[in-house]
């Protein structure tokens, strides 16, 4: 596999953030899908068949709002970037980014509680937002789980901030876009694995050593995009230095 030399603009990187620090946030998620659930009518709810495209509406419309939170940052990179210079501003970005996801390995480790004071950077939007998902309960049909989803998507939540950050380095809003997209297809197997798989999941997400686990993974990622030439994944063109 051929990896971006900018190595925080990889989907790939974005994905496995998704993938693993979802499994710590599983009991927020579990209970929002539980609301999802709770809401539905009892024949649907007793049955997976029929509850399974619910709950994959809901996280397609969570995983579309990241994608548009991506394409926002984005654009927002742009403005940031100016009065620096582009090479300048994308460097400063870098770094933030890379702290941000060192805060969010530390704290997924159970180093840093108070990296979740990074949440109330979106409390006022999501004050403004969340009002609509209550009018969307209880769910009748699968549009309005698209629907739930997509406001639920905005959910304050350091780890997607830190996936934003990933994001807001990539360059370009299309990327930032779909580097959202690859975090939030990350998230999906533990997510849709609630119900199915819950014990298992549950238990994971309990286990301090696995918490700490993953956290060093994030840590580890946060370094590499603060020094994406230490990446041994990345691969240059060397004719470009000729």
């Amino acid at each position: 596999m051929l990896f971006d030399p900018a190595f925080t603009s990889s989907y790939w990187v974005a994905f496995l953030m998704g993938l693993f620090s979802s499994l710590h946030c599983i009991g927020m998620c579990g209970s929002i899908i539980g609301t999802l659930t709770l809401s539905l009518s009892p024949e649907i709810r007793n049955n997976k068949k029929l509850l399974l495209p619910f709950v994959f509406n809901y996280n397609f419309g969570r995983i579309t709002s990241y994608a548009l939170g991506g394409a926002l940052i984005g654009s927002i990179e742009a403005l940031l970037t100016m009065p620096l210079g582009e090479i300048h501003g994308h460097r400063l970005l870098q770094l933030i980014s890379a702290v941000i996801m060192a805060g969010a390995g530390v704290y997924i480790a159970g180093w840093f509680p108070r990296f979740a004071y990074i949440e109330k950077a979106g409390i006022n939007i999501w004050k403004t937002i969340e009002p609509y998902g209550r009018k969307l309960i209880p769910v009748k049909n699968h549009t309005q789980a698209y629907l739930f989803g997509m406001v639920w998507g905005w959910l304050p939540c350091g780890l997607v901030y830190s996936a934003l950050a990933l994001a807001a380095t990539s360059g370009d809003v299309t990327k930032s876009a779909f580097t959202m997209l690859a975090f939030g297809l990350g998230t999906l197997p533990a997510v849709m694995g609630i119900g199915v798989m819950t014990q298992v999941l549950t238990r994971l997400s309990r286990m301090q050593r696995f918490k700490q686990l993953i956290g060093v993974f994030m840590v580890v990622l946060a370094l590499l995009a603060a020094f994406p030439w230490l990446n041994p994944m990345v691969i240059t063109d060397h004719s470009m230095h000729q």
